[in-house]
């Protein structure tokens, strides 16, 4: 015969509760780690720098100094990099490490030892050596000394037994101070009570004292590499701009040459012929012209689906939910179309655009390649966000592959800072879901 117990599972309130608690308590052990370990790295920082410069400056006359100075820079650029690594703990997020200069490799010794000197996020990294003292000593002390406080009063009763207090009458004691008589259990209470205060007191100020520390190694280490970031996605989002319009104009160049530049010529083959026989068949000159009108008007609806690819004139006038709808009523695959924007507002052209791009490609490519019976696609403004939706009932398959028509899709969204989700396993079905800023 076994017998066995079950677990009855916490609540769901006890069970973010539990979780909230332990979250707090290892922010609190985090951030006290900071900054104990920080004060012995900046005491550190300031004594290797400050001699690296000192020596460095003066002996720069005998050319001894230039190395020292390079040394002295590659040191304050390696205590840099271990406080990046310990600044995300603090600051609850991932923070960018900048982009240092560096000689080609062919450049001479000279110039490989003074291009850290060119550097300005090396000097940065060199006043934040020299300068971290200032907020982490303060710290360190308040954050020391409130622990120490806090443990003692609330452990008083294990230790008070074991102090001498005097009897000097001009020692006053803590229990006389607040009007009490000074007796070891009025010592306790009140040791006690503002061990109490402090330890409840801890978590925000230990949380202060850290988040001083890191903001302030944030500021010096980590704000020029967030500007080259923000430079670098400028970068790609240009080429990725000019990517996406080269791929538009090579596929607007192949739809017209073998789709209107061809017509053309057999309507000009056409009108030619005509012309010769009206004096001699003016039956069959009549017929070639019949043919001809019916080509020009094929000509002529062609160039205008062209022209709708490259700027369609009911985007521009009537803006995207008219746009869209105009695109679904074309499409051969039957679509569910849902667009939740505040009436009357207009988007941005270039939010605009892309999301007609996109649903329209979309739509092109179902039809194509999907042999879907359904699409569905929604448009909508969330947090700031345009969202827009397109999903059909087809085969699958879909990838996000250079050299993909999806791939120009998602280089067209880049260039406005926007994203391109690609969810097609075999078989099906189908989702794409590009996100554009719409502030």
């Amino acid at each position: 015969m076994t017998t066995s117990t079950a677990e009855l599972p916490l609540p769901a309130g006890s069970a973010e509760t539990v979780h909230e608690h332990r979250r707090w308590w290892r922010q609190l052990g985090v951030d006290t780690a900071y900054v104990l370990v920080g004060f012995p790295l900046s005491i550190a920082a300031f004594v290797l720098v400050v001699t690296g410069l000192a020596v460095g400056i003066g002996t720069l006359v005998v050319w001894v100094g230039l190395p020292l100075l390079a040394l002295t820079l590659l040191v304050a650029r390696g205590l840099a990099a271990v406080e990046r690594m310990r600044l995300p703990g603090v600051l609850q997020r991932e923070v960018p490490s900048p982009v240092y200069r560096s000689a080609a490799p062919e450049a001479s010794l000279v110039r490989r030892l003074v291009e850290p000197l060119r550097d300005p996020q090396c000097w940065l990294d060199v006043v934040h050596a020299l300068l971290r003292m200032v907020v982490s000593i303060p710290a360190f002390v308040v954050v020391v000394t409130w622990w120490a406080v806090a443990l003692g009063g609330l452990t008083s009763v294990a230790w008070d037994w074991s102090i001498p207090y005097g009897t000097d009458e001009e020692n006053v004691t803590l229990p006389e101070a607040f009007g009490l008589e000074d007796t070891s259990t009025n010592r306790v209470l009140v040791h006690t009570a503002i061990g109490l205060l402090l330890a409840l007191l801890l978590p925000a100020v230990v949380r202060a004292s850290a988040l001083l520390e890191a903001q302030f190694g944030r500021a010096l280490l980590t704000l020029r590499a967030g500007t080259q970031a923000q430079i670098g996605r400028l970068s790609e989002g240009r080429d990725a701009a000019v990517a996406a319009e080269a791929v538009a104009l090579r596929r607007l160049e192949r739809d017209i040459h073998d789709g209107p530049q061809q017509r053309l010529v057999r309507l000009s083959m056409d009108l030619h012929r005509a012309q010769r026989m009206i004096d001699s068949d003016p039956d069959g000159a009549r017929s070639t012209l019949a043919e001809a009108a019916t080509m020009t008007r094929e000509t002529l609806e062609e160039l205008r689906a062209l022209s709708r690819g490259i700027a369609p004139p009911v985007l521009a006038d009537r803006g995207l939910a008219a746009a869209l709808a105009a695109v679904a009523a074309r499409s051969p695959v039957p679509v569910e179309l849902a667009v939740e924007l505040p009436g009357g507002q207009r988007l941005a052209p270039a939010v605009e655009n892309s999301a007609y791009f996109l649903v329209s490609e979309a739509l092109a490519n179902i039809a194509k390649h999907s042999d879907a019976a359904l699409a569905r696609v929604s448009v909508a403004r969330e947090d700031g966000r345009l969202r827009v939706e397109v999903e059909d009932d087809g085969q699958g398959g879909a990838v996000l592959a250079p050299g993909h028509g999806l791939a120009g899709l998602a280089d067209r969204l880049f260039a406005v800072d926007g994203v391109l989700l690609v969810d097609s396993p075999r078989g099906g079905p189908t989702r794409l879901i590009g996100e554009l800023p719409c502030p």
